[in-house]
């Protein structure tokens, strides 16, 4: 007998987490919010933040939750680091199914409705991956805070810190950059910006993202935005050098980020059909037809 009635997909990141609620048939019900559960934040963090993200995305719908009958499709960051997916895979909660596969996946499978193509995935952190015609995916980037994820919100963050430390020592010329990334990590001098830096995690440095973004015309913040450009492109050859495939940005970052893409690349980019969660989704109702084969 069928245990379960509804399917969850889950993208899941370091900044924040996107839970689509679905019948049987994949058809979204109802959609939340909620913090972070990116496995490299911890295992229970990322528990607490889909199960909030689930209740909402019921209570949306005017249904009762229950995790018995529902089957989970979870793209998240971090299942790359196999000790932190076998953990999260160990604290599931009692639900009637699971899948768990990079959020890398599931973005993919939404930008390209699951056929072949490249995408490159750009929010807290940044990976690539390329579905082929034979289903086969492969990955570039995706090495993680603080040495990979080139192009990404904690990427960025990461460097334009640096504007604010010289401009506290007189490195740099006070100006409405530096101002602004003080203003956001709440430092007034060179002791509290230390504190903060001691404390900051990606999804911290990812909060300076906006700030970048805002000041574009700023003649550092123009090298940074160059620079992920050209990190971008390298990620999309190094998938499909024969320039056979699709290409798309997504996440928060992709659009900002598209016009700094070198133009032979940036040609070939297309807009995403669908976003990450609706990849968790399909993702979700691939395990149901799975189970119910079983």
């Amino acid at each position: 007998m069928q245990k379960y009635s509804w399917l969850i997909g889950v993208d899941g990141g370091g900044t924040g987490t996107r839970v689509a609620l679905g019948d049987l048939n994949g058809t979204e019900l109802a959609r939340a919010s909620a913090g972070p559960s990116g496995l490299g934040l911890g295992i229970a963090r990322a528990w607490q933040s889909i199960e909030a993200g689930a209740r909402d995305a019921f209570a949306q719908a005017g249904l009762a939750f229950d995790w018995s009958r529902c089957v989970l499709g979870c793209g998240l960051a971090g299942v790359n680091n196999p000790d932190w997916l076998a953990a999260f895979r160990a604290a599931a909660p009692p639900v009637a199914g699971l899948a768990v596969e990079s959020d890398a996946y599931t973005t993919l499978l939404g930008a390209h409705g699951g056929e072949p193509g490249v995408v490159v995935a750009l929010g807290t952190g940044s990976i690539a991956a390329a579905l082929d015609a034979h289903g086969a995916c492969r990955i570039a980037g995706g090495f993680g805070f603080p040495s990979g994820d080139e192009a990404s919100g904690a990427w960025f963050g990461l460097r334009a810190i640096v504007w604010a430390q010289q401009s506290l020592d007189g490195r740099v010329e006070p100006d409405a950059l530096s101002r602004a990334l003080l203003a956001q990590v709440g430092a007034a001098d060179r002791e509290s910006l230390i504190v903060w830096q001691c404390a900051a995690n990606q999804t911290a440095y990812a909060s300076l993202a906006p700030v970048v973004l805002a000041h574009c015309d700023h003649p550092f913040v123009a090298k940074l935005l160059a620079e992920a450009g050209e990190a971008v492109a390298r990620l999309i050859v190094a998938l499909d050098p024969e320039a056979a495939l699709p290409a798309a940005l997504a996440g928060g970052l992709g659009a900002p980020l598209r016009e700094w893409v070198p133009q032979a690349v940036r040609e070939r980019l297309r807009e995403p059909l669908a976003d990450s969660a609706c990849g968790a989704l399909w993702l979700a109702q691939h395990e149901a037809e799975r189970l119910a084969g079983a």
